[in-house]
């Protein structure tokens, strides 16, 4: 995966080509107004930050992406498996206050144009959706849970059940923290979907100690799910390994920023 980089975001260079009225970008830990832990550009409200330093950084964002804040969505997530579909008439939501996030989230999906959908991230995968016919966007927020609990294939069967064709949409897997990085015990192996190749997702370490790829476990369950293999791009990059670009939850034990997913067909 070819990769763009500003000081604020990163974005695909190859969908930047192929879809030129989207926007599809991660944001780096670089080029915010919050300190300490929280350096720089910490967009999480739920972390103890300074609010009104996040809102200040989530503006620079926007504007630097050619988005208005108040046209963005974001989601309370729970690290679970529930996907929503949002409308225009959801702008706004969770943008300022957490409490104002759609409720227990951590998908979301639309057919709206001139909405950005948002999600947080510290290590978890970012996984975008783009149908350029219908002009569906998605987001979805997979962690270990929301990975075994198999978040993308449930994105991918609302999308369908909505009139969207599966071997049409177009996928993203972000950067996340990689295997490199990421150890799991015996209790997640065993959550792992039955018909996912573990051989592929995971290396044994020792006694009831592994390393999982979670990007890699997304991309096999996005393929069951029915998305053409050539249509999905994987970024490779490990949070905990770039501490120059990004937060990382596991690398700065718990004290530490968020990175926001952002997607969204601009308004024609």
């Amino acid at each position: 995966m070819n990769i763009d980089q500003t000081n604020t975001f990163l974005e695909s260079s190859n969908w930047k080509k192929q879809f030129p009225d989207l926007t599809a970008i991660f944001t780096t830990k670089n080029g915010g107004v919050s300190k300490g832990e929280f350096s720089t550009l910490n967009t999480g409200l739920h972390v103890n930050d300074i609010g009104q330093d996040v809102i200040n950084n989530r503006n620079i964002v926007a504007k630097n992406s050619g988005w208005e804040l108040k046209k963005w969505i974001y989601a309370d997530q729970v690290h679970g498996t529930r996907v929503v579909q949002v409308t225009s008439r959801h702008a706004g939501m969770g943008i300022e206050s957490y409490d104002g996030a759609v409720k227990a989230a951590d998908g979301l999906w639309t057919f709206d144009r001139g909405i950005g959908l948002s999600l947080g991230f510290a290590d978890c995968v970012p996984i975008y959706f783009a149908e350029p016919e219908t002009g569906y966007a998605g987001v979805a927020h997979a962690g270990w849970k929301g990975s075994v609990g198999n978040i993308a294939g449930e994105m991918i069967r609302q999308a369908a059940d909505a009139g969207v064709c599966a071997d049409k949409v177009h996928v993203m897997i972000g950067p996340s923290i990689g295997d490199c990085c990421y150890q799991v015990d015996q209790r997640v192996i065993d959550q792992i979907p039955l018909h996912v190749s573990k051989d592929l997702v995971c290396e044994v370490l020792g006694q009831g100690q592994f390393r999982l790829n979670l990007q890699e476990l997304n991309r096999q369950l996005l393929i069951a799910a029915g998305v053409k293999e050539q249509n999905i791009e994987v970024s490779g990059m490990c949070t905990a390994c770039f501490d120059d670009l990004f937060f990382s939850h596991r690398r700065d034990q718990g004290k530490t920023g968020r990175m926001s997913a952002v997607i969204g067909w601009r308004e024609l």
